[in-house]
């Protein structure tokens, strides 16, 4: 079960968002699925429609996006996958201007995948170094590195 799971994981990311095969979302997951951590904080998304409304919002607001899988691991029914996307601004779906600049950040997801079909996932990303690309917000590293007590390198 765990390789078939990581081969269905892999294709979700080559998929849906290297390729922006949107129909992707129906084949590999139901009415009933739950998505974490694209909504807002505490969130989720639920149901397939309202995840392809979170991924068309996506496609809309940035073009070239290029997911690259780092890791893949998968026991039982889970599935942890740790991943860095490269993406450019190209769109005002997120309430601004389009601004053009080339972003990269990594995040994590963990999925539970039953009968070849993801039921439910957790995204954690980081939203923080996508907004500080895109101009919208400071560099938060002096800051995080101060709650941490450690001294940022630069």
């Amino acid at each position: 079960m765990s390789e078939a799971n990581k081969k269905t994981m892999a294709r979700w990311f080559d998929e849906l968002w290297n390729k922006g095969r949107l129909e992707v979302i129906d084949e590999l997951t139901g009415d009933d699925v739950v998505a974490w951590g694209q909504a807002g904080h505490g969130e989720a998304l639920k149901g397939s429609a309202a995840f392809r409304g979170y991924a068309e919002s996506l496609h809309k607001s940035f073009s070239h996006i290029q997911m690259t899988v780092d890791d893949l691991i998968s026991e039982d029914d889970k599935v942890v996958v740790r991943w860095t996307v490269q993406m450019v601004h190209t769109g005002d779906g997120l309430g601004f201007a389009p601004t053009g600049k080339q972003v990269e950040f990594s995040g994590i997801t963990v999925a539970i995948i039953r009968d070849g079909k993801l039921v439910e996932g957790w995204d954690a990303w980081d939203k923080l170094g996508l907004l500080h690309q895109l101009g919208r917000i400071e560099d938060a590293t002096p800051f995080l590195a101060k709650i941490a007590g450690v001294q940022a390198a630069r």
